[in-house]
């Protein structure tokens, strides 16, 4: 078997020393700007190449020194080489596999297609030159005398914000509209751009090159980025941190000075920019670049922290190679040998970002479906949970596939398929369900007592709690307008009556008899109707029942106001109902005479048992129950619309009556929880109706 030929053009640097000592080198390729990092053993069979003969190479390293290497060793270097097209094209077979490779790697127009929508770079500018001609100028602010700068301003400027806290929040809220939108997304930009250069300036610090600056797209989304690929030729991993977290510290930096420039500067746009500056810096370097999840310079600071390259996927193969041997125990090596502190934080570093990124490509599977139009927005949609989600699951189960000989022998496998068809009946059987959510227990007949105008509570003779009769007052109010309005006409009563009786005695009142007698009856009748009223003011009960004081800090002399509830009157002989709103998925497994149980907030209640007896047909597009919002502690998700609560989901009113209730519940209503006996169902299939009903009415069927 002959070997290829390496490329003329590669490069071999020296490389940093791994956590064991050992040392390392660097392959670089200098067309296409990549570098590749080997170990000892590659050294020395690429310090052999020109022997043409993997056994012969092998044979010659494990005589000339302490490694023991075969064939194999050699044959794996050969794909490695082939695969990263490093080697020559001078023969037709070579040519062939080459070609081969390449066209599997690059897949069908289609998979080229969608690859590209999904990330692609555009190269805007070749930097190089112009970073060397004002390198010396950006080494200032890598300077002793610019840090201390910087922390007396972060110092100054933070003890500015907390002690104006106030304004600083009160100045966040008013942004939040198109104008600040926009001004956010100018210092975005503005941000950005000093975040690469940061990068670029520090790498040229070092004597790297940069060859390209420019935009890549996230889903269509532009992200600036930065080529300093050529940082792997520093052997010091401190300088190549440095590099990496150029931009979260240049930002960082703006954040400082911005900060303190709001403090300082007066009420105006210089404010207002120098506010949004600083906001946009603190957010973004945080809440974006720092995460170690996604390929964004968090990542790289944290692979160069631990000198750990290809940090994403050593910790995935690890995280595998775990999940196989939990799943199957094969009791294979892993891929490679760390401690096992180390180990351990690898795996969970790999499921983590397993998480973040599947929680992140749904969510931006559902804006591609929203920004598109519906048929686009679907397809957009399904592209990217095949490509991010499926395609990944799809691979592992490949790797299962070509194990299965193995894995269907080992113990541990039997044991995992019991345990997973277990799993998948209890899914697919039905479950005993229960239903809950918050309830209001409330007396049917009760008779609400409220002002009719503006008065002041003159008398309670009733306490909160006491029996009351049928026609018993129970509050008086005092209306200081119609009080004086009776004394005026008891006083205009009075001098028309004595007119009157003494009409007959004079010739000249006796004219005026019968006009005197009228007025007097129009007296009667506006004293009558204002005794009429003020009636209004002393409530009577309806029935027999029970007086309830509806706020505890009504107290007489105290002012209400006009249709202010006062009081309630229970009846003693009133049944008691549970009201809850069921959503509209939940409701189709109640039915009338299903038992429940109910719960009142207060710690000291007994459990009470209830029927179910009355279920609405038709959706509430009103909440009448406030106290059953979630904004109030309630299970019901709200908003308000025109001063009344309207349900974010379909919601259907479910009555219950109560059995029973004891004493120190009754004659008042109570706040809590509803747990109803409903019908079985299988777990899995709520999902399932859900994601169908999701798919067909956006789907428009």
């Amino acid at each position: 078997m002959h070997l290829p030929k390496l490329r003329e053009e590669l490069d071999l640097l020296n490389g940093t020393q791994q956590a064991d000592g050992q040392p390392t080198w660097t392959l670089f390729d200098p067309v296409r700007n990549l570098f590749f990092r080997i170990d000892w053993p590659t050294l020395e069979i690429l310090q052999r190449w020109d022997l043409d003969d993997p056994s012969l190479i092998a044979s010659e390293i494990s005589n000339t020194s302490t490694l023991k290497l075969d064939a194999e060793d050699v044959e794996n270097v050969t794909k490695f080489l082939i695969q990263h097209h490093l080697v020559q094209i001078n023969s037709p077979e070579n040519s062939k596999k080459l070609s081969a490779l390449f066209h599997k790697l690059e897949g069908t127009k289609l998979n080229w297609l969608l690859h590209h929508y999904l990330f692609f770079r555009i190269p805007i500018i070749k930097p190089d030159t112009w970073l060397t001609k004002w390198v010396h100028i950006a080494k200032w602010f890598a300077s002793a005398q610019f840090k201390w700068l910087t922390a007396f301003a972060f110092l100054f400027g933070i003890s500015q914000v907390i002690r104006r806290w106030d304004v600083f929040s009160t100045s966040l809220v008013d942004t939040f509209n198109l104008e600040g939108l926009i001004a956010y997304g100018f210092a975005i930009f503005f941000v950005k751009l000093l975040h690469e250069l940061g990068h670029a300036f520090t790498a040229k610090h070092f004597g790297c090159r940069v060859p390209t600056m420019g935009l890549a797209f996230l889903v269509m989304w532009p992200v600036a980025y930065t080529d300093t690929n050529e940082t792997w030729r520093l052997t010091d991993r401190m300088q190549r941190l440095k590099v990496a977290s150029a931009g979260i510290a240049t930002e960082l930096i703006i954040a400082v000075w911005c900060t303190l420039a709001w403090a300082i500067l007066p009420n105006g746009n210089l404010q207002s920019a120098a506010f949004v500056l600083a906001t946009t810096s603190w957010v973004a370097t945080l809440a974006i670049n720092a995460s170690p999840f996604m390929r964004f310079d968090g990542y790289f600071i944290l692979m160069d922290a631990l000198d750990l390259p290809n940090l994403h996927g050593r910790s995935f193969a690890l995280a595998r190679w775990k999940l196989r041997e939990f799943l199957f125990g094969l009791g294979d090596d892993p891929p490679e040998s760390f401690d096992k502190t180390k180990q351990l934080s690898l795996i969970l570093f790999a499921w983590a970002t397993w998480i973040y990124r599947l929680v992140l490509f749904l969510g931006i599977a559902l804006l591609v479906y929203h920004f598109f139009f519906k048929l686009l927005g679907i397809f957009l949609f399904c592209v990217e949970i095949i490509w991010f989600i499926a395609k990944p699951l799809n691979s592992e189960l490949s790797v299962w596939k070509q194990l299965w000989p193995r894995i269907r022998r080992q113990r541990r496998s039997h044991h995992t398929a019991v345990i997973s068809g277990i799993f998948l009946i209890l899914l697919a059987l039905p479950w005993p369900g229960r239903i809950s959510g918050s309830g209001v227990l409330r007396p049917i007949d009760v008779y609400p007592i409220y002002a009719p105008a503006g008065a002041r509570i003159d008398a309670l003779p009733i306490q909160h709690g006491s029996q009351v009769s049928l026609g018993q007052a129970v509050i008086e109010l005092y209306v200081p307008e119609l009080n004086n309005r009776q004394k005026a006409l008891q006083l205009r009563l009075d001098q028309q009556r004595v007119l009157a009786s003494t009409a007959l005695f004079d010739d000249a009142t006796r004219r005026n008899w019968q006009v005197a007698e009228q007025s007097l009856n129009v007296t009667e009748a506006e004293l009558a109707g204002v005794r009429a009223e003020q009636k209004q003011f002393v409530p009577v009960a309806p029935f027999d029942g029970h007086f309830l004081i509806a706020q505890p800090d009504i107290t007489v002399g105290q002012w209400v106001s006009k249709k202010e509830q006062l009081a309630l009157i229970v009846s003693n002989t009133t049944q008691w109902r549970v009201e809850t709103w069921i959503d509209e998925e939940d409701v189709a497994r109640l039915a009338v005479g299903q038992s429940a149980t109910f719960f009142s907030d207060s710690a000291t209640s007994a459990m009470l048992h209830l029927s179910l007896v009355a279920i609405d047909k038709d959706a509430s597009r009103v909440l009448p129950r406030k106290e059953l919002s979630s904004s109030l502690g309630g299970h019901i998700l709200t908003r308000e619309k025109n001063g009344q609560l309207t349900p974010e989901r379909s919601v259907y009113r479910v009555i219950f009556n109560v059995e029973q209730i004891p004493e120190d519940m009754m004659f008042q209503s109570w706040r809590g929880q509803v747990v109803v006996h409903a019908n079985w169902q299988i777990p899995i299939q709520k999902y399932i109706r859900h994601a169908a009903s999701v798919f067909f009415r956006e789907a428009g069927f």
